[in-house]
């Protein structure tokens, strides 16, 4: 595999608000990652770990949560890791006798899945279009992975009740809705509403002909919670990470001040009946 460096040269992309759709969204948000996967290990893969299940920047470890479940309950389980990256998550899984499947959109993020190592199984997919069959997993799972990137959070939790078989949870964590009213920054300009907490519409970096290259979209608690409904699934928690005393770094807007003043992380736990 070719050797990890830092090697964009491209023109500063023009932030902006406006429409972007699936095909849109998908593209641009694979584009990015393979850009950026590089510099996104660089910088938190000390923090993630090779083999750690960590749900977000506070370092909410899966060990001390349990929202898959008891750990001794995974021994065996076929689980779906949604944008799994570097498949730190899986490889964790398979400390635990777990039976994961990591999968990514971006092919530059599963070569580092490759670097690490680990005989984790990876798959590059869509994760509104999972190339598995109905009921294949017992488990699926998502730690920023996919939903916060994707104009039709139904479709993929549609697909992710398909794979499942019945009893089946799906937990995934994005970053909180009551972020978006806020800047993105770690000090204190990010603790001032700077935009309407309502405001569906999606966050768009472009380039200079204006093809999208990095998309976000928003979705209020509410609309979590339908869509969640609405795909058939039922929802049994919404967890919401403290920020704890030990963590002192800052990781893009999160950071020790404002993780003790206003959510960063919402993680959503999924059942399918």
């Amino acid at each position: 595999m070719e050797p990890i460096i830092q090697e964009s040269e491209l023109p500063e992309p023009e932030a902006t608000r406006r429409d972007a759709d699936v095909t849109e969204s998908s593209r641009a948000n694979r584009g990015w990652w393979d850009r950026n996967a590089d510099e996104y290990q660089i910088e938190h893969g000390t923090f993630l770990g090779d083999d750690r299940f960590v749900w977000g920047p506070e370092g909410l470890d899966e060990v001390e949560a349990e929202l898959l479940g008891p750990p001794e309950e995974l021994k065996g389980k076929d689980v779906l890791e949604i944008g799994a990256g570097a498949a730190q998550c899986s490889r964790w899984l398979i400390s635990q006798g777990a039976r994961p499947v990591a999968l990514d959109l971006s092919h530059r993020q599963l070569q580092h899945a490759l670097r690490i190592g680990g005989n984790v199984p990876l798959v590059q997919a869509d994760a509104g279009v999972l190339p598995f069959r109905d009921g294949s997993f017992d488990l699926a799972c998502s730690a920023y992975g996919a939903l916060p990137f994707v104009a039709d959070p139904v479709l993929v939790l549609k697909e992710v009740r398909r794979v499942l078989r019945p009893g089946g949870r799906f937990v995934f964590s994005a970053t909180h809705p009551i972020r978006w009213a806020f800047p993105d920054e770690p000090g204190p300009e990010g603790l001032s509403v700077a935009a309407s907490y309502f405001d569906r519409t999606p966050y768009v970096e472009q380039d200079e002909q204006g093809n999208a290259v990095y998309v976000e979209h928003h979705r209020t608690i509410g609309d979590r919670v339908r869509d969640i409904v609405a795909a058939g699934l039922s929802l049994v928690d919404i967890v919401e990470p403290e920020w704890p005393a030990w963590n002192t770094q800052e990781w893009g807007g999160w950071s020790p001040l404002r993780g003790n003043l206003i959510p960063g992380t919402a993680i959503y736990v999924c059942v399918r009946d």
